[in-house]
C-alpha cells in the first residue's frame, strides 16, 4: 500500500512538472510571437483613400484602377495585372511565395521578419564595401552613422538587421550614382536569405517621364525605407516612409538652435505655408496632389502649380487650372517680397 501511495506521488510530481515546463514554454512563445503586434504604426491599411490624388493624369488614373480592382479579388487573377493580362508590377514588387504560403508585399514584422536573431539585443551589420561598386557620398553617409553609433556590430553572427554596402539610394537609370546588375550582386550575398532581416535605403526610383517605383530589383523580404513611396506599395507596420533629402546635406547637425521666444501660442498669421511645383505624374506626385485637403485660405497655405517643364499640359488633370490661378494669385498679392 505504502508502496502505491510513493509511485503516485512521484507520479504527480513528474506529472506537475511536465505541465509546467510545457506550459511556460508555452507561453514564452506565445509571448514572443505577439508583442510586436503592439508595435506603433501610423499608416492603416484602412485609411480613405483618394483615386483622383493616388493617379491625376488619366493614363496613370485608369492603370491605378485596375490594379486597385485586381488586388481586391474583383480581377480575374490574383494579384496586380491589367485587364489584357499584362503584368503591372515593377521589379520591386515581384511576388515571392513563401513555403508557409506568404506573398512577400503582404510582409508584416510578424511573418517576414525572424526576431530569434534579436535576441542578443539590437545589432546592425553593414556588409563591406565592393571596391568595384563604391558607395556614392550620400549612401556613404548614411553608412558611417550607422557605423559610428552604439548599435554598430562587425559580426554578423550578432546582427539582428542588415545594411547592404551596395548603393540603393538612387534607382533612376540616368543617374550617375546608379548601380547596374544588382539583382545579380544582392544574390550573391551570402547572408541575404531573399531579404529576411535587411533593410534597404532609396530616395530615387524610376526615370522619366514615369518615375515608376521600379527598384531595378526584388527587394524580397527585406524592410524598404523608401522616399515618396506610394500608398499602393507601401506594407504598414512593416517598411518605412523616409523624407527626402539633398545630397549635400550634412552627414551631422551643426550647433545648436536658438529660440527668440517661447510664446504659445504662435502670434503669426500663417501656421503653415507651402509653395512649389505639382508632378502630375511620377515620384512625388501622390504627396503633392493632396496638398489641397490642407489648403484652408487662412492659417495653412499650401500652393502648387503645374507649370513643370516643356510637355505638363500633356499630362494636366482638372484641377491644373484652379491651382495655378491660386498660385500665381498669391505669389503676386500675398508673398511677394521687394528689396
Amino acid at each position: 500500500m505504502q508502496a502505491k501511495k510513493r509511485y503516485l506521488l512521484l507520479f504527480s510530481c513528474c506529472a506537475f512538472l511536465f505541465f509546467g515546463y510545457f506550459g511556460y514554454h508555452h507561453f514564452k512563445v506565445h509571448r514572443q510571437s505577439r508583442w510586436h503586434q503592439h508595435l506603433s504604426s501610423y499608416s492603416e491599411e484602412s485609411d480613405l483613400l483618394h483615386d483622383e490624388d493616388i493617379s491625376p493624369s488619366p493614363g496613370f488614373r485608369t492603370r491605378f484602377r485596375t490594379r486597385r480592382r485586381s488586388s481586391s479579388g474583383g480581377g480575374s487573377s490574383r494579384g496586380v495585372g491589367g485587364g489584357d493580362g499584362t503584368d503591372l508590377r515593377g521589379a520591386n514588387e515581384a511576388v515571392d511565395i513563401r513555403s508557409d504560403g506568404v506573398e512577400t508585399r503582404d510582409c508584416r514584422m510578424e511573418n517576414c521578419f525572424d526576431f530569434t536573431l534579436c535576441e542578443q539585443g539590437f545589432r546592425v551589420y553593414v556588409y563591406p564595401v565592393d571596391e568595384n561598386v563604391p558607395p556614392s557620398t550620400s549612401y556613404q553617409k548614411v553608412l558611417s552613422v550607422i557605423q559610428d553609433s552604439g548599435y554598430y556590430t562587425s559580426d554578423h553572427s550578432k546582427a539582428c538587421l542588415f545594411v547592404l554596402s551596395l548603393d540603393t539610394l538612387d534607382r533612376d537609370t540616368l543617374s550617375k550614382d546608379y548601380v547596374r546588375n544588382m539583382p545579380n550582386r544582392i544574390q550573391r550575398l551570402p547572408l541575404w536569405n531573399n531579404g529576411q532581416n535587411h533593410i534597404i535605403f532609396n530616395l530615387y526610383s524610376g526615370t522619366f517621364p514615369d518615375y515608376a517605383e521600379d527598384l531595378g530589383f526584388d527587394v524580397g523580404r527585406a524592410i524598404l525605407a523608401k522616399a515618396s513611396i506610394a500608398y499602393e506599395n507601401f506594407r504598414p507596420g512593416f517598411d518605412i516612409s523616409l523624407p527626402l533629402f539633398h545630397k549635400t546635406h550634412p552627414e551631422r547637425g551643426g550647433e545648436d538652435g536658438y529660440m527668440d521666444s517661447n510664446k504659445f501660442p504662435g502670434t503669426k498669421k500663417y501656421l503653415l505655408s507651402f509653395k512649389g511645383k505639382r508632378y502630375v505624374y511620377g515620384i512625388g506626385s501622390e504627396t503633392r496632389n493632396s496638398l489641397y485637403h490642407l489648403h484652408n485660405e487662412r492659417d495653412i497655405v499650401l500652393l502648387t502649380t503645374c507649370k513643370h517643364g516643356d510637355s505638363w499640359k500633356e499630362y494636366k488633370d482638372e484641377r491644373c487650372d484652379h491651382d495655378n490661378a491660386e498660385y500665381d494669385r498669391y505669389i503676386l498679392y500675398t508673398f511677394l517680397s521687394c528689396p
